[in-house]
């Protein structure tokens, strides 16, 4: 693992186990084995490595929903996906989506926190308008409103953030089904059936 490498990884432990705020460079510092100096080398400071942990992993979910979107599956097994896509971030990478996702670190205003607002937004967006073609589709219940769906699910699944740990808990793939079957519950049109 090189220099950077692990900066952000330790890091990303520093930041899981105090919370973002706590954290000082000294820490991280201390968590590498190095001198705080060697930190600013790799880094202007704590929002670069913030950053540097939290837009790799966004990235991929927006990937990945967008392939889902794409699709010509039927919109529950588009929906199940979703769910699969976002939960499956919380492992292996199980550090860096709960520290995405613990905190609000959508405040700054440099490039890289841009870029992830940005991102969360197209991201969201995706979900609201796989929701709303859902309920266009007849395949979904209408009559509610498609982003309050969207941003219930997702805060169910970003929820996860605060309890999960999977060394310990529940299999992933049956959190991700127990969600699927949740979600779907309360969107399908039962008048289809």
């Amino acid at each position: 693992m090189g220099r950077r490498s692990e900066i952000l990884r330790r890091a990303t432990e520093v930041f899981e186990r105090q919370g973002v705020k706590q954290t000082s460079i000294e820490d991280i510092a201390r968590a590498v084995g190095i001198k705080r100096e060697a930190v600013y080398y790799y880094f202007k400071g704590r929002r670069e490595i913030l950053a540097e942990i939290i837009l790799p992993q966004s990235h991929s979910l927006l990937i990945g929903l967008r392939n889902i979107s794409q699709s010509s599956r039927p919109f529950a097994d588009k929906l199940r996906d979703a769910i699969q896509n976002h939960l499956q971030s919380f492992n292996p990478s199980y550090l860096e989506m709960t520290v995405a996702l613990r905190e609000d670190h959508f405040f700054g205003t440099d490039q890289k926190f841009t870029e992830l607002r940005r991102v969360w937004t197209q991201y969201s967006d995706l979900w609201t308008a796989m929701i709303a073609d859902g309920q266009a589709s007849g395949e979904f219940r209408d009559g509610h409103n498609p982003k309050f769906i969207a941003y219930a699910i997702l805060g169910m699944c970003n929820w996860l953030s605060r309890w999960f740990d999977p060394e310990k808990e529940t299999p992933i793939e049956e959190i991700i089904d127990s969600y699927f079957l949740f979600a779907l519950q309360g969107l399908e049109n039962r008048e289809q059936s």
